[in-house]
């Protein structure tokens, strides 16, 4: 099957344009076709100074922007004419597989429910971000659409990170770990001890019991669920910790003559360790939940970023995660 168009936010993130129309060329490059929405004037400007159109590369006109500073529902509601909204409105109709925003994600959140809705017996969509650790990928959801659960929405999570990690990362039965302050059924909050319950319950999810933060990027597991509240602090902890590591060895390996010798030696080994870790590896994280394919990215991504985004997008659609994830969820199937 081939890779399907994907609309993308041309005015989101906060090196839009320059940003979004550089990914947008190298996806469209490398295969993929997309369709670019925002103001058709800028965005022409943009393509046109980055050396033209290649095939496959398409403007769709969206006189609107929604702000990162927007209230998210509001906005989304009024701004018909948004490049959030049009992009959204591509994939409802079926000309595009999926819309890709490094803008406002409570806009692209709240116009998904307002678009699409949830898939059957959702309670809650989830966002999801995949992080790189030693033994592969792990996928660690709610990271920000829900600040407070019940037990039936971190099993529904669990049901849909692991639909979306055998899907699209190959892994045949994913192990789901429960995120807690101790590996013990009984350690967390009356919340983790509940959900601990029902996914020990649950025939559908490998579920591997407790994990604690450590073991988030340790590979224990493949999936590894909690609130969106926790689970942004978690991201934004980890994003936080990965540039200050990497910035401190930088200034020690510049910090004498010897250090410089040795820095030099070293670069290779850490050059490739920080690709590992960079967010724009994978570029954006999916929308779980909401019944079309939407995929969020980082504020500052540059080109590499966005491009990444997209074909992580093209990916996921191809290989059909919705059909994975409508699946794994069934009417009042979580209690």
């Amino acid at each position: 099957m081939s890779d399907p168009l994907i609309a993308l936010d041309g005015m989101g993130g906060d090196f839009a344009p320059q940003s979004t129309v550089a990914g947008a060329i190298a996806a469209a490059r490398a295969g993929i076709a997309v369709a670019i929405v925002g103001d058709e004037a800028v965005l022409a400007k943009e393509i046109a100074s980055s050396g033209g159109a290649p095939p496959g590369l398409s403007i769709v006109h969206a006189p609107e922007t929604i702000s990162m500073e927007a209230h998210a529902v509001a906005e989304s509601r009024r701004r018909r004419g948004s490049s959030v909204w049009i992009g959204t409105e591509l994939v409802k109709r079926g000309e595009a597989g999926a819309f890709v925003s490094m803008g406002h994600t409570g806009a692209a959140m709240a116009t998904a429910m307002l678009s699409f809705g949830r898939m059957r017996g959702v309670e809650r969509p989830a966002l999801a971000a995949v992080l790189p650790t030693p033994g592969g990928p792990t996928m660690l959801l709610d990271v920000g659409a829900n600040a407070e659960a019940r037990p039936s929405h971190l099993v529904q999570f669990a049901r849909m990170g692991s639909a979306y990690m055998r899907t699209v990362n190959g892994i045949a039965e994913p192990r789901v770990g429960l995120l807690s302050i101790g590996e013990e059924p009984t350690k967390g909050s009356a919340l983790v001890v509940e959900a601990n319950a029902k996914l020990r319950a649950d025939p559908r999810v490998a579920f591997a019991g407790n994990v604690e933060g450590r073991d988030v990027v340790a590979g224990t597991v493949d999936v590894v669920v909690t609130d969106g509240f926790t689970g942004n602090v978690v991201l934004k902890l980890l994003e936080g910790t990965i540039t200050m590591v990497f910035e401190q060895l930088r200034a020690a390996a510049r910090s004498s003559p010897t250090a410089r010798v040795g820095g030099a030696l070293l670069l290779p080994a850490l050059s490739s360790m920080r690709s590992r870790f960079d967010y724009r590896r994978y570029g954006s994280v999916p929308m779980l939940g909401v019944d079309g394919a939407v995929f969020v990215g980082h504020g500052r991504s540059d080109g590499e970023a966005v491009a990444n985004a997209i074909r992580t997008a093209a990916d996921a659609v191809r290989l059909g995660m919705l059909r994975a994830i409508d699946g794994a969820i069934d009417e009042g199937a979580a209690g």
